[in-house]
């Protein structure tokens, strides 16, 4: 199993490793013909960084929100969202410590709940069709969020290895893949029929300067 964290919505990843790599993302997407479909998370966040939380006396309220009622309050604003299962655990971690690990399946009513749950701005997730057929952008990493200082992007990579943001998509057509403004030698694509699957180290996101996006047509 792949050392993964997912924190629902895209905005949480161009924040990620300005927070701490001591986590991962995964989210794999599956979108059937009609707009319906479901979501598998996974979410995995080094125990280290979740007892960061309980340092001021704050012990009830960990410093990743990954709690059931966490993700249902998330679900409740958003109209054709429901949460499948949920269970958590802890894993050996990529630190070399534990991680607390949370998986959750959801279903979603249509594109427009799906598109909510990415980014509920409306900015980093959206659709566009035309004759060609549907076009699915989410952005990942803003150019704005850069890290400068030399020996913190150092400290970072150090600090992320064995951890990653990975999405992956089984879509309704056969898919494609652009990965924007250009290609990433250190990331991993898959391209398979209607299966599409994106992944890279989270300590290597500080040294895309000119952010990242993707562009999964169909």
């Amino acid at each position: 199993m792949r050392k993964t964290f997912v924190p629902p919505g895209l905005a949480a990843c161009a924040a990620v490793f300005l927070l701490t790599s001591c986590l991962g993302v995964s989210m794999d997407i599956s979108i059937r013909p009609n707009g319906s479909g479901r979501i598998v998370l996974e979410y995995r966040v080094s125990q280290m960084l979740e007892s960061v939380g309980r340092l001021d006396g704050n012990e009830r309220w960990p410093a990743i929100p990954v709690g059931r009622a966490d993700l249902e309050r998330t679900l409740a604003r958003i109209p054709g969202m429901s949460l499948s299962s949920f269970s958590a655990g802890d894993l050996p971690g990529g630190t070399g410590g534990r991680d607390l690990v949370t998986r959750a399946v959801l279903d979603f009513r249509d594109m427009d709940a799906l598109l909510a749950f990415l980014d509920i701005t409306g900015s980093r997730a959206t659709v566009s069709r035309d004759a060609r057929g549907t076009l699915l952008r989410l952005v990942l990493l803003d150019p704005s969020a850069q890290i400068e200082n030399r020996e913190l992007l150092a400290l970072l990579q150090e600090v992320s290895a064995g951890y990653e943001i990975r999405i992956g998509l089984n879509l309704p057509g056969n898919a494609g893949l652009a990965v924007l403004p250009a290609p990433v030698p250190a990331a991993r694509t898959g391209l398979d029929g209607r299966n599409v699957e994106f992944a890279i180290g989270t300590g290597y996101l500080p040294t895309l300067t000119e952010g990242l996006a993707l562009e999964i047509s169909w």
